[in-house]
């Protein structure tokens, strides 16, 4: 199906489930994961009006930045190695996946400006899964106050690929409740407005339980 068509049902539903929580459905930011697809079907979700997209590999993130580069919002959705990051720091908008205080430091080094960035976190506590605890994001959200590049804008996590809907609600909610607690002490240097979780198989739940940003890849670009 053509990306526009997928893009309408995607709104529609992410209406209702606003209007499920009287939400306003212009607070939520779609992020078109284009990592399995080719140049040609990136074009085609810019063109049906998607401005943010994810990749999570340097290599497939390269090759659209260079074809598209001012036509996009960028995030960086996946496992960001220290080594790599002076290949694609001056370049993304935002970073999903901070998640190791090594990350923050050579961020630090290498950026021109502040990088907007999601705290990774393992809420589920799988062990396939990258992130910090849930009781180590405090701690690690005062320590980057060392690194003035750094800007903690939210909390990302991945939910377990499962059809369990209470567990998945439980998941987004312990992130929403750590979100909060992150924003009300107001650190500068970490607002931490927003949440970045959702994905196509369960973006409406996550929408429900206060999810800002949803990365959605298969039920958008195939």
């Amino acid at each position: 199906m053509d990306v526009a068509t997928n893009l309408e049902q995607i709104q529609q539903k992410i209406r209702q489930a606003c209007l499920n929580t009287s939400r306003n459905p212009e607070d939520i930011t779609i992020i078109g994961v284009t990592k399995y697809v080719t140049i040609e079907r990136t074009r085609e979700a810019i063109e049906a009006g998607v401005t943010n997209l994810g990749e999570n590999r340097l290599e497939g993130f390269q090759q659209k930045y260079d074809s598209f580069q001012d036509k996009a919002i960028w995030h960086f959705i996946g496992t960001l190695q220290s080594r790599k990051v002076k290949d694609v720091i001056q370049q993304i908008d935002v970073l999903h996946s901070l998640d190791r205080i090594s990350l923050a430091k050579e961020i630090n080094k290498r950026a021109e400006r502040k990088i907007d960035c999601f705290v990774q976190v393992n809420v589920s506590g799988e062990s396939s899964k990258h992130g910090l605890a849930p009781d180590e994001v405090a701690n690690f959200i005062k320590e980057i106050e060392k690194y003035p590049h750094v800007r903690v804008i939210g909390l990302m996590t991945m939910a377990p690929h499962i059809k369990d809907e209470d567990r998945l609600r439980s998941i987004f909610k312990q992130l929403k409740k750590l979100q909060l607690h992150i924003q009300d002490k107001q650190h500068a240097h970490a607002p931490c407005m927003y949440l970045s979780m959702g994905m196509s198989n369960d973006y409406q739940l996550a929408i429900e339980e206060g999810a800002t940003h949803v990365r959605i890849g298969t039920n958008l670009v195939g």
